[in-house]
């Protein structure tokens, strides 16, 4: 068979476009879908709430998140008292119903509005571990790391929709293409 007579392989669309173009594509892509909102990007301490328990953390630099369980607003501050989730690619905390990694405190300057930052919400939070303090949950006193927050990032509530597909009895199936006699 000589080389007049061999057909060329077929490499599809991909031998179209350069390499170059299709990687910078891609890395658009995924940076549109995955990126950590500008007030919580950094370089955080590889610990959480529940770790910090065990180990003193005092003065690290940490990124966490949660769902928030109590408002204080004291004098010139308010705090959060948050049950830590972990975060997801982007930050925001997993809502597990089954895991937790403890509670902390966030506390940071100013006035925060407690029907806004409404309990269950979800927040993430920055800052350094300041300390530690024990406060009751219920009648249990528990131990909690205490974080002077720089940023409290609220975010927005999730809003999950459920289809519902409806059974007709003359047209059959929720089909596009019509009725199930034709």
């Amino acid at each position: 068979m000589t080389a007049a007579n061999r057909r060329p392989a077929h490499r599809g669309i991909a031998h179209r476009i350069p390499r170059g173009v299709a990687t910078a594509s891609l890395l658009v892509l995924l940076a549109g879908c995955a990126s950590v909102p500008k007030p919580l990007q950094g370089q955080f301490a590889a610990v959480d709430p529940g770790a910090a328990i065990t180990q003193d953390a005092t003065g690290q630099a940490v990124r966490w998140g949660g769902t928030i369980a109590k408002v204080e607003n004291e004098a010139g501050q308010t705090c959060f008292q948050l049950v830590a989730r972990p975060l997801n690619e982007q930050s925001r905390p997993v809502l597990y119903k089954d895991r937790s990694a403890g509670r902390f405190l966030a506390c940071r300057a100013g006035f925060y509005e407690p029907q806004v930052f409404a309990i269950g919400r979800s927040v993430t939070v920055t800052g350094h571990v300041a300390g530690y303090e024990t406060r009751r949950v219920g009648e249990y006193d528990y131990r909690q790391p205490k974080v002077a927050a720089d940023v409290i990032y609220l975010w927005p509530k999730v809003q999950r929709v459920r289809t519902v597909y409806a059974y007709d009895p003359f047209f059959g199936p929720p089909y596009p293409w019509g009725p199930w006699w034709w």
